[in-house]
């Protein structure tokens, strides 16, 4: 993070293509190019297969995962400030007059959750490179296991035993396997042509994984005047655009952590809300209209004032 700083509107540069995708997604799906039908055996192919193979790519011979200050204080991090902004979000909410049966738990779970993978993804690696990349995928391991405890405890109530099995899941084995034969040399010992494979396969996760989540918002748009609520996405906007990632980005700049975790904090702190919870408020009890609302105005938004966070994120960690 060195050198001259990108102006916004080379950042905003960036950040187009992720929403140009998510917006080829929903095209895809009004057109039923990719109809409802096909989304979870896509997610499925995302998860289970090529996730994994992007997380391999950049794990392998990655230096900066071979620094302590990465391997251990990734995780933490990810864990905490996901974990710190669930139960902020639902103390600010509920002084707002969001009450418990109205939507309360779903939007602090939606607000505290920010789209940590796929939107994260291309950014860290255009802004910072391929090793602060392989330390993003250790951060949101912390991120995931948030997400099945402290999340899952504030929108449903399920047990903490339940919640931690569904962190073990392929692309947190692929990253362990990854990092053994990054520590030891491992990496050396694999055939070329399955490098070049692994490469392959792994470059296709984000942008698949883009594509389906402009498909799923679509469904929701058949009745517009829904998806923005003045309370919710006012809210939602001030906290997960605003308080939250001053907080982070504060870390980013006060701990003693290596650079690249540095670049993956910057990062992190600008993204909108991750669509996650939209998906998992079905699943668990909770208010989908809400979640879709949270993610909605904060994506919107955050089309302009993430190319703001990145740039204040980098002068501030320089």
């Amino acid at each position: 993070m060195s050198g001259e700083l990108p102006g916004y509107w080379t950042l905003l540069a960036l950040v187009m293509p992720v929403f140009a995708v998510i917006a080829a997604g929903a095209a895809a799906r009004r057109a039923r190019w990719l109809k409802p039908e096909a989304d979870e055996s896509l997610l499925k192919l995302v998860v289970n297969l090529l996730y994994p193979c992007l997380i391999f790519d950049n794990v392998l011979g990655n230096a900066a995962l071979r620094t302590p200050g990465n391997l251990l204080a990734a995780p933490l991090l990810g864990f905490v400030t996901m974990a710190a902004g669930i139960p902020l979000a639902y103390l600010v909410a509920r002084r707002a007059g969001f009450a418990a049966g109205s939507g309360l738990r779903t939007f602090a779970f939606s607000v505290g959750i920010y789209n940590y993978g796929y939107m994260a993804i291309p950014l860290v690696e255009r802004l910072f490179g391929r090793d602060t990349l392989g330390v993003l995928f250790v951060f949101n391991v912390g991120c995931e296991a948030a997400i099945w405890t402290v999340g899952i405890l504030m929108l449903s109530g399920v047990s903490l035993r339940e919640g931690w099995r569904r962190v073990l899941n392929p692309p947190v084995y692929a990253l362990a396997l990854a990092l053994v034969l990054n520590l030891s040399g491992g990496d050396a010992w694999l055939p070329g042509l399955l490098r070049q494979a692994i490469k392959m396969a792994g470059a296709s996760a984000v942008p698949l994984g883009l594509l389906v989540i402009g498909a799923t918002l679509v469904e929701y748009f058949a009745a517009p005047r829904t998806l923005a609520h003045p309370k919710t996405t006012s809210l939602s906007c001030a906290l997960r655009l605003g308080l939250i990632p001053l907080g982070m980005l504060g870390l980013a700049a006060a701990l003693p952590i290596p650079p690249e975790l540095k670049g993956v904090l910057v990062v992190q702190a600008a993204m909108p809300a991750g669509i996650l919870p939209i998906v998992i408020a079905k699943h668990y009890g909770g208010q989908p209209l809400v979640a879709v609302q949270v993610v909605l105005g904060t994506t919107a938004i955050g089309l302009f004032t993430v190319p703001l966070w990145l740039r204040l994120g980098m002068s501030w960690t320089q």
